[in-house]
């Protein structure tokens, strides 16, 4: 009969109407269906993904600042020496032989920065030792300031910008100059000159925190930390240019007058 149901649509739709006729209201199975029963295991709900945080970034370190907090800890000029030789964050310290920190008499009137070492500076661990020191020596003399006085009126105190050699003695970068400037800064007010002189263009633009042109500045006296400052020559540039000394003689009997006008 099922095949007879299969082939003859009519057939199958007329024994239908007859169950309907008897009653029948559910299509039911073989086999009976508890409803009630539950499935053995109950699929947990699986918990939508969270997405992981990023990883928040190491913050970098700020070589500015870093020199700002070691110089300002620094009491004495021993200290800020000591301070100097810690910092790690200025590359010039890995590959110099010394660092060069002062020479001349601590206390003097007046005080010289220079602008960084070179080959002879390194080599010795002191600043002005070349060819440029021994200029130096001989323009300062000529007004009667020397660095091994013991007088700390007619004394010198010199200094540089960066106490590292640069690489093949190219000029420091704006970075190593920012970097190095509060230990500079620190060094003036521990050393406590009268009068200042920024030997040089890169001395003067980073303590002046602008752009010298050196050979229209220099001469023109000014201040830093409150103390009469004016900007002169490089000796290096002189022994260069040896008819720029004329105006290097100039700038050394304005230094003389003014140190004659200082109690």
């Amino acid at each position: 009969m099922e095949s007879a149901w299969q082939d003859d649509w009519h057939l199958a739709r007329a024994y239908l109407a007859w169950q309907a006729e008897l009653g029948a209201t559910d299509a039911i199975c073989d086999a009976p269906v508890n409803r009630y029963d539950l499935p053995a295991k109950l699929e947990k709900p699986k918990p939508a993904p969270v997405a992981a945080a990023p990883l928040a970034e190491a913050p970098q370190p700020d070589p500015v600042a870093d020199a700002q907090t070691m110089a300002q800890a620094a009491h004495d000029l021993d200290a800020l020496q000591a301070a100097m030789a810690a910092f790690e964050h200025c590359e010039l310290k890995r590959g110099a032989r010394n660092l060069v920190f002062s020479d001349g008499m601590r206390g003097a009137r007046v005080m010289i920065v220079g602008e960084a070492p070179g080959r002879e500076e390194d080599r010795v661990g002191k600043p002005f030792v070349g060819d440029a020191g021994q200029m130096l020596d001989r323009m300062f003399a000529a007004i009667g300031q020397r660095r091994d006085q013991p007088d700390p009126k007619k004394a010198l105190y010199i200094t540089n910008i960066l106490p590292w050699r640069p690489p093949q003695n190219r000029d420091p970068s704006t970075e190593e100059r920012a970097m190095m400037r509060p230990f500079v800064l620190r060094h003036i007010e521990l050393a406590d000159p009268d009068i200042l002189i920024l030997m040089g263009r890169i001395s003067a633009s980073t303590l002046l925190e602008r752009d010298v042109r050196i050979t229209k500045e220099r001469g023109e006296w000014t201040s830093v930390l409150g103390r009469p400052t004016i900007p002169m020559l490089h000796p290096a540039y002189l022994l260069r240019n040896p008819a720029a000394k004329r105006d290097a003689w100039a700038d050394l009997l304005s230094l003389q007058a003014k140190l004659r006008e200082l109690p």
